[in-house]
């Protein structure tokens, strides 16, 4: 609750200022008087006359208590101030030991964290020290392996490179070969046409040849009468033998040349199996090829066979063909020169 506080001030003027201990200036003295503001309502003049009353009789009071006498206002004052002494030195004594308490306090607080920090440092120093050096392993591992993945990127680099050209070199031989299978489909239907008409004419020229056999071989004359050779042909064994003995050096063959006119004559060069046909070869006057080639070192007939009797001809020599020369034998010549023939068939059996 809300109180009202006056103060008065009021001014003692000592009886006897001849004392050393009296004061030569005015003291003076606050006095506080509360009033309580519940009490009940009086007239201002009542209200006046109470509050004068009652500062009256606190100063009153004030004014016997300092009227004391001085000697016992001293000693109470020299106790109290030893009283207040002894107090603040013991409260400064407690102070310092305090004080002193709280600085070992701090000092070893300080030293006990400065070792747990020093060794926790050391501990955090040798972890990352270690954790360093395992980065480094780390890293080094690391940059080798990029190194070799590096190497091994380029190679597939090139690689890759190398593919795809020889990818594009096969799509382009791809292309051709699809080209070149178009054209030899074009090619393999023309020919098969082609075979067709060349069966039809092939049926034909059998026709016209078995015709002309019966006509070469059972002439018309006398009642188409068959023998076992051809017109101009001999007959010898099993054998028909015909000589193309050309006086003109210009109608003169080659040996490959004179089996291929042998051919068309449905003939070979002539193959001599024994002396009987080797004395009808060598009866003829001048130079002709037979059917014996050298190959590898050896002489070889037509027929493929190789030759029984080696003393009927010199060593062979490749490139080397056999010519029939009147009284003198065989002899090895170039295949390339020029000679007449003989070619020999089968004869008909009638």
């Amino acid at each position: 609750m809300a109180e009202d506080v006056n103060y008065a001030s009021v001014v003692f003027k000592n009886k006897n200022r001849s004392r050393p201990e009296a004061r030569n200036e005015e003291e003076t003295v606050y006095d506080e008087v509360k009033v309580n503001n519940n009490l009940p309502e009086q007239s201002p003049d009542t209200n006046a006359k109470n509050e004068e009353e009652a500062v009256y009789d606190e100063v009153k009071e004030k004014k016997n208590s300092t009227e004391q006498s001085p000697d016992t206002n001293d000693k109470k004052a020299d106790g109290r101030r030893r009283h207040y002494r002894l107090l603040a030195c013991c409260l400064a004594t407690f102070c310092v030991i305090l004080l002193l308490g709280i600085i070992a306090i701090c000092v070893y607080v300080a030293a006990f964290s400065q070792e747990n920090s020093q060794t926790t440092l050391l501990e955090m120093n040798r972890n990352l020290t270690n954790l360093n050096n395992n980065l480094r392993e780390d890293y080094i591992n690391l940059t080798v392996q990029f190194d070799n993945l590096t190497r091994a990127f380029a190679v597939l680099e090139r690689n890759v490179i190398n593919l795809t050209a020889e990818k594009m070199n096969l799509t382009m031989q791809n292309q051709k070969l699809e080209t070149q299978n178009q054209e030899l489909e074009m090619e393999k239907r023309n020919l098969a046409n082609q075979i067709k008409d060349m069966e039809a004419k092939g049926n034909e020229l059998n026709i016209s040849r078995t015709q002309w056999s019966i006509d070469a071989y059972c002439p018309k004359d006398g009642g188409r009468q068959c023998k076992s050779c051809q017109s101009g042909w001999d007959l010898l064994q099993s054998s028909c033998y015909v000589v193309l003995n050309y006086q003109t050096s210009t109608d003169w063959k080659t040996w490959e040349e004179a089996r291929e006119n042998c051919k068309i004559r449905s003939s070979d060069l002539v193959v001599v199996d024994n002396a009987e046909e080797k004395t009808y070869v060598n009866k003829w006057n001048g130079r002709y090829w037979i059917g014996l080639k050298a190959e590898d070192r050896k002489w070889k007939w037509v027929d493929g066979s190789d030759l029984a009797d080696s003393s009927w001809i010199e060593n062979p020599t490749d490139g080397h063909c056999a010519i029939s020369v009147t009284n003198e034998g065989w002899k090895s010549v170039n295949c390339n020169d020029r000679n007449r023939w003989i070619c020999e068939q089968k004869s008909l059996s009638v």
